[in-house]
């Protein structure tokens, strides 16, 4: 099972339309999860998540109350939301403070600039690929992991349209920690394959021409 890393997470969550807090339709901010175990001991589930700090929002207002009635204890809520989601739940925070040091709008923002100025800029290239030099390139592109995702995908579209033979045994060996990429390195895999006419020796694994009953490399016979 394959996993985004945290800065994939942060570029998908960055990019998203930010919801509006359920109990007072604001705006909710961008929230960095600290690394800590919460409840049942597991982790939050996700680096980055949307958290309302709106101080007049009656789930925090009213929180205060309600938890010292029934616990005892000096403490309130804020509404969370998970990014992709529309589940709303609580965390506890435990003074007007609690969590803003995780808020990251200023550097959100920064970072968002950053990012659609890198994809604008990695889409342009690949815009601009031709011929086997632009395989070449397109395969760079799609083996950076600090290129952004959506660049990666579209040079793994422009890798199966351009790229030769060789470019199969990179991909092959890469191990992708996304399952979208991994899906699109093999079909660009499948492309350059019906592309050149060629396929992988069962046995070997070196490329042979399709049609092909030995392998030229290691002598086995050939099926179809």
């Amino acid at each position: 099972m394959a996993f985004e890393t945290k800065e994939e997470v942060f570029e998908r969550v960055i990019l998203q339309k930010r919801p509006l807090c359920k109990y007072c339709q604001q705006e909710m901010s961008i929230w960095e999860a600290p690394d800590m175990v919460i409840d049942d001991g597991l982790g939050w589930g996700t680096p980055y998540m949307f958290v309302c700090f709106n101080d007049a929002c009656r789930l925090y207002a009213q929180g205060w109350d309600n938890i010292r009635e029934n616990y005892g204890r000096t403490a309130s809520y804020r509404c969370i939301c998970y990014p992709g989601t529309e589940n709303f739940e609580c965390m506890s925070v435990y003074g007007p403070q609690g969590g803003h040091g995780q808020i990251i709008e200023e550097e959100a923002l920064a970072r968002q600039k950053e990012i659609e100025a890198r994809i604008g800029k990695g889409l342009s290239t690949l815009e601009a690929c031709a011929g086997e030099s632009g395989g070449e390139t397109a395969l760079r592109i799609l083996m950076d992991a600090d290129e952004p995702m959506r660049v990666r995908v579209k040079a793994a579209e422009i890798l199966g349209e351009l790229g030769r033979s060789d470019a199969v045994e990179p991909l092959k060996n890469k191990k992708f920690g996304n399952d979208i990429l991994r899906k699109r390195a093999a079909e660009a895999v499948d492309r350059i394959h019906e592309r050149h006419f060629t396929r992988e020796c069962p046995f070997c694994a070196e490329i042979v021409k399709k049609r092909a009953k030995i392998c030229k490399h290691c002598g086995r016979e050939l099926t179809e």
